[in-house]
């Protein structure tokens, strides 16, 4: 992403200092069908550097497609952790990898 000019700058500032209430949005015609919206188009979580040991054949697999397989990757992970939170969020028993054995030590006692 390029870096803002200082024009660019003093113009954001000078939104950014106003109150909503003071926003004029005649212009704007409000958006009723949301069918063509990008989910998670400017969805940025924080990223955090980890290090993780793969089998050979899923990192050649990862990046069979080219550049952007730590991403492909993270997007896996996602999908996974959406999936099993959406499953145990249903009732069902919490079988997540995340909480594990210590999880099931926990809830024994």
């Amino acid at each position: 992403m390029r870096k803002l000019t200082k024009d660019q700058k003093r113009d954001a500032a000078a939104v950014a200092a106003k109150r909503d209430a003071d926003i004029d949005f005649s212009d704007a015609p409000p958006v009723i069908d949301w069918s063509g919206a990008e989910v998670g188009k400017f969805y940025r979580p924080a990223k955090r550097p980890v290090t993780i040991r793969l089998d050979v054949d899923v990192i050649e697999w990862l990046r069979s497609d080219g550049r952007g397989y730590q991403t492909k990757a993270n997007g896996l992970l996602r999908h996974a952790m959406l999936h099993f939170r959406n499953r145990n969020s249903a009732g069902r028993e919490d079988s997540s990898p995340e909480n594990g054995k210590a999880g099931a030590r926990r809830r024994r006692k």
